[in-house]
């Protein structure tokens, strides 16, 4: 304890403080111990466990104040306990995958074990009052994968503070006096995730508090082969904030130091939230008693040695030791018999609540395979004495057990009230597994109704650039907790303008530049957007996407479902890209972008109005987005909309663009533009297109107006630019399989898409790497004349 924390509390205050500490760690420890038990013995998959880091996670508990925010890490289960955000029942119901937010409300048994998340929605998916609360976002398991949202969290605050329009938004921030707690394991701090968010808080000053827990090793790798000079914090010397200058503070500490632990975080932890100066922990000598999870022994790669220095080093047993020997005032703080008394209590409580988690979990499952039994028993009386010789059956076992009872039994009298109990079972299971990918609040983006798009009769025809601009220029005068940021984004409004002269009109804080960092220009509105502020995120070019698309994949894609509908991420990512002359510039991963970040609305305009009706929809739901602009529009000619910043574009509802009878043409973004030269060209050939903008891809069709077209010209081309077999083949089995549209050709339905390689630069390679308007034309004819 430091000397003022003594000053301020008395004797007895000290002591309850203390004891209380201990508490936790032998709790937490308890929980480690048994856990692991309850793995190898079978009752859960995986366990991964916070034993060797208590104390440590005690200490900087201490300091986490309601309206907090933490970005951590699978080892953080004692912090969780010492804030009051985690029971060991909860913890235990987590293991054992408990598919009920009432007992596993970070992630309602979908995540394992280890990954922790508070709650920041109610029941309707509205902000709770996230200042009169302790904020966990959620994890996620890749290393360093939750340092980027932590910069995003941070700067949260410091927008919040620094933006005195914003001060109004109580339930969201106290004016921006809070601090992002970040943890992280010492091997990853490796990835160029930790680099990329560390360098970034430097520069943008925010207060995030970044704790490395230091083990020595990453599984079975020591941090010789991890870290240069073996040491993170003499690593990032050059980042040390000094005076004049920005930067992070660099504290070091031992994981096993209870006094020291204390007195560091109470003065990082101060200085942080009061400067907004970001401060990097270094926690060393942390031991990791049970090795890394239940996957492995480390004893096959740790030296006898080692192993005998952590029981010495042992955060827990040297607690014990500072406990027995601190006497302030002379006065023992307790005696060894009351510190077992803690620890046989402990152990006793950890027990009763594991117990009453297993409990809870199987009586659930239980009271389904009764039901279950009666129903296939009826049918099939020896795939039901199976079931029941089953010791601890799932409901994957129950299920298996009545879908074969049905198979092998079609016809059998009683079948028809097991097929009845199976279909709502697999229902239910849906909603318990599936539910929440995106909003089902009535706040979705597919509930925003259609605003038509009003011209004037004189409206003037000017470059889709200004479209866009003067769009976002009336969205940012309505809504004070939209801000965009990116690279080249603010002082010369990006690189096409969209943005120009936004940074003069409404501020740095609002409209700013980035460095180039994609990952973390993610992050920054990934975690801002947890916070409540409406953030646009500007990634230069589709091309350079792929830097984030982990990010984008594994955070930000899934925050909504593996809370469970809990948090809530309504970021949009904007960028450009599709058609213009140039390797990296021209790029199309359609395909690649489908299949990674379901959970996202991915939007591909035609044009600039289509993008701006588009933002203006997403803005007024609380899904995340990703809205892909196409690279050759801004200079091209549209007019000007009289309603900016009012019109809507449906989320999930292609366009009819032109209606035709002899064939249906499904495009999107620049390729569409293509298309609709060439319908004309066509046109004067006697064949009558119907052309359709997809406009959205995720979700996709939600009305099924592409297969209506196909009832009535019994014909289908997709076409697009993204490389054969790419988003081309997604929107094909939407419309064959998902919307029966087979049933309907009387032709072969084709796909035309770019070449398999990437586009090669200049005109000439465009064209010959991608589909022109000759091409789309000798498709349709070829289809058309099958």
């Amino acid at each position: 304890m430091s000397a003022t924390a003594e000053a301020e509390i008395t004797l007895q205050e000290l002591r309850e403080e203390i004891l209380r500490d201990y508490r936790i760690c032998v709790m937490s420890r308890e929980a480690s111990l048994l856990g692991r038990k309850e793995v190898l013995g079978g009752k859960a998959k995986f366990g991964i466990f916070g034993d060797g880091k208590e104390l440590a996670q005690v200490a900087m508990a201490k300091q986490f104040r309601p309206g907090d925010w933490r970005s951590g890490y699978y080892r953080d289960m004692t912090f969780m306990f010492a804030i009051g955000e985690l029971t060991v029942q909860q913890w235990f119901a987590q293991l054992y995958a408990h598919a009920d937010p009432a007992a596993e409300p970070a992630s309602a048994g979908r995540q394992m074990n280890g990954h922790f998340a508070t709650r920041s929605l109610d029941e309707h998916g509205n902000w709770r009052n996230l200042t009169e609360q302790y904020n966990s976002s959620p994890d996620i398991s890749p290393t360093a994968g939750q340092m980027p949202r932590l910069l995003g969290l941070a700067q949260a605050s410091r927008v919040f503070r620094q933006n005195t329009a914003l001060h109004a938004h109580t339930h969201l921030s106290d004016q921006g006096n809070e601090v992002a707690f970040g943890t992280i394991g010492d091997a990853s701090t490796s990835e160029g995730h930790f680099w990329e968010t560390m360098n970034a808080a430097g520069v943008l000053q925010v207060p995030l508090a970044m704790s490395v827990w230091d083990d020595g090793w990453g599984i079975s790798v020591s941090k010789e082969h991890q870290t240069t000079k073996g040491s993170i914090s003499t690593l990032l010397q050059g980042f040390q904030k000094e005076e004049g200058t920005n930067g992070i503070r660099i504290y070091r500490t031992k994981g096993w130091d209870y006094a020291h632990l204390n007195k560091t975080y109470e003065a990082a932890i101060a200085l942080c939230r009061e400067e907004h100066v970001p401060c990097l922990i270094h926690v060393e000598e942390v031991t990791q008693p049970q090795g890394h999870s239940t996957s492995g022994s480390h004893e096959r790669y740790k030296s006898t040695a080692l192993l005998e220095w952590y029981k010495v080093y042992d955060c827990n047993v040297k607690f014990r030791e500072w406990i027995l020997a601190f006497k302030p005032g002379g006065e023992t703080i307790a005696t060894a018999a009351e510190l077992d008394a803690i620890e046989q209590e402990a152990k006793a409580d950890v027990r009763a609540a594991q117990k009453a988690a297993w409990a809870a979990y199987q009586n659930e499952i239980k009271a389904e395979r009764d039901e279950a039994l009666g129903l296939i028993e009826a049918v099939d009386p020896a795939i039901a004495a199976e079931l029941k010789a089953e010791m601890n059956p799932g409901r994957k076992e129950i299920l298996s057990a009545a879908r074969r009872a049905l198979v092998l039994n079609e016809g059998a009298p009683a079948a028809d009230d097991l097929r009845a109990w199976t279909v709502r079972s697999l229902e239910e299971n849906r909603e318990r597994y599936g539910s929440h990918l995106y909003s089902e609040s009535a706040k979705s983006c597919l509930n925003v109704p259609e605003v038509p798009v009003e011209y004037a009769s004189d409206a003037e025809m000017v470059d889709g650039r200004i479209i866009i601009r003067d769009n976002f220029a009336a969205l940012f005068e309505k809504e004070p907790l939209l801000l965009t940021f990116g690279e080249d984004t603010g002082k010369i409004g990006d690189v096409n303008q969209g943005m120009e002269g936004m940074q003069a009109r409404f501020g740095e804080l609002r409209v700013s530049d980035t460095g180039i960092r994609e990952a973390t220009i993610l992050g920054q509105g990934i975690g801002m957007a947890l916070r409540g502020l409406r953030p646009v995120a500007e990634i230069q070019y589709l091309d350079y996407l792929l830097y984030c698309i982990q990010g984008m994949s594994d955070d930000l894609a899934t925050v909504h479902w593996r809370t469970r509908g809990a948090q809530k991420c309504p970021l949009i990512v904007r960028t450009r890209g599709h058609r213009l002359e140039g390797v990296w510039h021209s790029g199309s991963p359609m395909g690649m972008i489908l299949n990674s970040v379901r959970g996202v609305v991915v939007c591909v305009p035609r044009n600039m109005q289509q993008a701006a009706g588009m933002y203006n929809t997403l803005l007024q739901g609380d899904d995340p987005a990703l809205v892909i602009e196409c690279l050759n529009g801004y200079r091209s000619k549209e007019r000007m909309p009289a309603n900016l910043g009012e019109f809507t574009v449906p989320i999930g509802i292609p366009e009819v663009v032109r209606e035709g009878n002899d064939i249906t043409l499904v495009s999107y973004g620049s390729t569409f533009n293509i298309c609709a030269r060439a319908v004309e060209r066509l046109q004067d050939l006697g064949i009558d297109v119907e052309l359709i903008d997809a406009r959205t891809l995720l979700p996709f069709d939600r009305e099924q107006r592409i297969v209506q077209s196909v009832q009535k010209t019994n014909r289908l081309l997709v076409v697009d630019e993204d490389v054969p077999g790419g988003a081309s083949a997604y929107i094909m089995q939407q419309v064959l399989e998902v919307q029966d549209g087979y049933r309907w050709l009387d032709a072969t339905p084709a796909t035309l898409t770019a070449k398999p390689h990437r586009p090669a630069y200049g005109t000439d390679g465009d064209y010959f790497s991608k589909p022109s308007v000759e091409d789309v034309v000798e498709k349709v004819i070829a289809v058309v004349r099958e």
